[in-house]
């Protein structure tokens, strides 16, 4: 199933029932009065935060949705029966604007949590609610009011609570497998990820915690090259980041090169993004001569705290997943 995290549909919700207009006329009650029924509401329009759903995908074969309008009321103080709501089911992390002024709506970050995005017309008033000492017989009910019509644009931010970033080929598949039982394609060449992965890390008896394994960064993703702004929104829904580099890539001319390039993508992307705590880690220590550039890099960055691993051979992860899980437990206490 293809991956996506963005879409556009037209909701309108449902008219209201016209309100009946009626007298009562049964045999031995010379005076009968007005016994117009009130129109039944229309339904509403709701969305509702699914963990069925992953990603929009059910969403790009139907662009309008519409929820039924109530009935007309009925003689005998008969109400018309009202429309039912229409649901539909988005993922957890979907984020809801009107298209046309951009404005952001809704954001629905809960499994369960439910809104209103398009509320039925009210159902018109009978004949009956408009008699009156100078009008006893009164010959008119109000129409229903119309529902509403909107357009939106829903975007998917992908919700973890530990989001895997650095350039392509750093390893961020192999060690989101290694830590979780999340499985995504692993290659060695450039965009092997093309959708975050999300896995759950059992944290040695403590709090499972989710990892989302964003796709490569490359120099100007912020402007929209490689995989672009599409996945740098994802990062935004994450508490930690870990900045996970590929130590036997490392050049000797500028060994922090890497560490540079992802930060600035992200401080171009958003200042929150790039205030964001993060864990650097030097994966592929496995490698023939990555022990060298590793110590390389941390000469270059002295005041950096960086932990090294190797995600294929299973290396130094117990220790990583300790470090993650304690700069969770610090985030929540200053909560």
């Amino acid at each position: 199933m293809k991956f996506i995290d963005e879409a556009t549909i037209i909701v309108q919700s449902g008219d209201g029932g016209r309100g009946c207009v009626s007298f009562r006329r049964e045999r031995f009650i010379p005076r009968g009065g007005p016994d117009g029924g009130d129109g039944g509401s229309g339904g509403d329009v709701i969305l509702t935060a699914a963990t069925n759903k992953r990603t929009l995908y059910h969403l790009q074969f139907k662009s309008e949705y519409k929820a039924p309008s109530g009935k007309a009321g009925e003689g005998s103080q008969r109400a018309g029966r009202g429309g039912e709501d229409l649901v539909i089911e988005v993922p957890v992390g979907t984020l809801v604007f009107d298209a046309e002024s951009g404005e952001r709506r809704y954001d629905l970050t809960a499994p369960g949590q439910q809104v209103i995005v398009a509320r039925g017309g009210r159902g018109g008033k009978g004949n009956l609610h408009f008699k009156s000492s100078t009008n006893r017989a009164p010959k008119f009910s109000q129409p229903g009011e119309p529902g509403q019509r909107f357009t939106l644009r829903l975007e998917l931010k992908s919700m973890a609570d530990v989001g895997i970033i650095g350039l392509p080929n750093a390893g961020k598949s192999t060690l989101i497998s290694a830590i979780s039982s999340a499985r995504p394609k692993i290659a060695d060449y450039p965009f092997t990820t093309l959708t975050p992965n999300l896995g759950v890390v059992a944290a040695h008896g403590a709090e499972p915690f989710v990892v989302a394994d964003i796709p490569g960064l490359i120099e100007g993703a912020h402007a929209g090259a490689g995989l672009g702004i599409r996945f740098l929104r994802h990062v935004e829904r994450t508490r930690l980041l870990v900045h996970l580099i590929d130590a036997g890539a490392l050049e000797e001319a500028d060994p922090a090169a890497p560490y540079r390039i992802v930060n600035h993508e992200l401080a171009m992307h958003s200042a929150a993004l790039a205030e964001k705590p993060q864990l650097v880690v030097l994966n592929k220590l496995d490698v023939t001569g990555a022990d060298l550039m590793a110590d390389r890099f941390c000469e270059a960055l002295p005041d950096l705290a960086v932990l090294r691993i190797s995600a294929a051979a299973h290396k130094g992860l117990d220790e990583l997943i300790i470090h993650m899980r304690r700069h969770l437990d610090r985030l929540d206490e200053t909560l």
